[in-house]
C-alpha cells in the first residue's frame, strides 16, 4: 500500500496515538473509514455511469444511422416514384384513349399483377 510496509504503518499509528491521543483515535479512525467507504461508492458510481454513458452513445450512433438510412429512402423514394410516373405519362401522352390502357398494362408485362391487353372482338364475314 503506497510502498509501506508494516514498519512505516506501525511508526505513522503511533504517532497518530501521541499527537491525537488515545480517546479521539478511535473517533479519526470511524470517521476515516466513513470516507473511505464514500470516496469508494463516488467511484463506482462514476465508473457506472461512464460505462452507461458509452453503452448510451453506441444506441445513439446506431439511431442516428438509422435515421440517416429511412432519411435516405425517403428523399430517394419520391424522386424514383416522380419518374416512373412520368416516363408513364411520357408514353401514355402520344396515345389514343383505347391505347393507353394496352400501353400502362404491356409496360409492365414482367409484374404479375399486370393486366393482358384487352383482345379485338372478331369481326363477322357475312355469317
Amino acid at each position: 500500500m503506497f510502498g509501506m510496509g508494516m514498519p512505516e504503518m506501525i511508526l505513522i499509528l503511533a504517532v497518530a496515538l501521541i499527537v491525537i491521543g488515545p480517546k479521539k483515535l478511535p473517533e479519526l479512525a470511524k470517521s476515516l473509514g466513513k470516507g473511505i467507504v464514500e470516496f469508494k461508492k463516488a467511484t463506482q458510481d462514476f465508473k457506472d455511469t461512464v460505462s452507461i454513458e458509452s453503452e448510451v452513445s453506441e444506441f445513439r450512433d446506431t439511431v442516428d444511422s438509422i435515421k440517416s438510412d429511412v432519411r435516405h429512402q425517403l428523399t430517394e423514394t419520391p424522386q424514383s416514384v416522380s419518374t416512373t410516373s412520368e416516363k408513364n405519362e411520357l408514353a401514355t401522352s402520344s396515345k389514343t384513349p383505347d391505347d393507353k390502357e394496352t400501353t400502362l398494362a404491356g409496360s409492365d408485362s414482367d409484374s404479375p399483377y399486370s393486366k393482358p391487353p384487352k383482345s379485338q372482338p372478331a369481326e363477322n364475314h357475312g355469317k
